[in-house]
């Protein structure tokens, strides 16, 4: 039987346009085995959904309790589990590695921006470069790219710079590319100039936005922390029925 890393990773490729890899963000183990029951092949946890779970802002989780919740979330299902490990908690690669095999994902998502301010790109893609040869192939490493959040467009080019990004990371061993908040239509140009494939963030409204983001060139959409967003509304809307009002 195929390791679940490698049933991931085929996953994302020969995809016919229109018809993306569509990882759900679970933030906890209850969540994840929602997804899993409705058929998704694989899931994906969102770091700020995570954090929201656990009671912290985004970006302020603590690397234990992060790695734990993952681990929990992984348990709980029998499809493969990637997770969003924000900039790697300032672990060495070896140990960041470790510390996700232990958790039982297949990948992990790494962000190229720090406290607000991007890495320097050939920086990262070193580390994004170690980070593969710790893993030595048991790890799906999507490389978000955050110059639409983080980069000045007064200043630069943001697409010529994300390509650009994108390409580094892609040589350096990057399974995938995440310009996360990337425009519509700008995926045509990503998706064209990155050999590996492209993952779009998308908005939870029905099979057609996704299968539009596909036909754009995303061969993956992921939904970030709206998921957990929408279901905490959800709760809250509960919370006004029992009070009345």
């Amino acid at each position: 039987m195929s390791e679940p890393v490698s049933v991931f990773r085929a996953l994302h490729h020969g995809r016919p346009p229109g018809d993306p890899l569509v990882l759900p963000g679970p933030w906890d183990a209850a969540s994840a085995r929602v997804f899993e029951d409705a058929g998704f092949p694989a899931l994906a946890t969102p770091s700020a959904g995570v954090a929201a779970s656990l009671g912290h802002a985004d970006g302020r989780t603590p690397a234990a309790e992060m790695f734990a919740a993952v681990a929990r979330i992984a348990r709980a299902v029998s499809v493969p589990v990637s997770a969003d490990v924000e900039a790697g908690y300032g672990l060495a690669p070896d140990e960041l590695v470790g510390r996700l095999l232990e958790a039982g994902v297949v990948g992990c998502n790494l962000e190229d921006s720090s406290g607000g301010v991007l890495v320097d790109p050939r920086q990262q893609a070193d580390r994004l470069a170690e980070v593969r040869a710790a893993a030595g192939g048991r790890l799906f490493v999507n490389a978000r790219v955050d110059t639409y959040i983080h980069g000045d467009p007064a200043a630069t080019d943001v697409v010529a710079e994300t390509i650009a990004r994108a390409r580094l990371y892609a040589e350096a061993g990057a399974d995938c590319v995440y310009p996360i908040m990337a425009p519509a239509d700008v995926l045509p140009r990503l998706a064209a100039a990155v050999p590996v494939p492209l993952n779009a963030l998308g908005t939870p409204g029905g099979p057609a936005a996704v299968r539009r983001l596909g036909e754009l060139g995303a061969a993956r959409v992921t939904f970030g922390p709206q998921l957990q967003r929408r279901a905490a509304d959800a709760v809250r809307g509960l919370a006004q029925d029992l009070l009345g009002r």
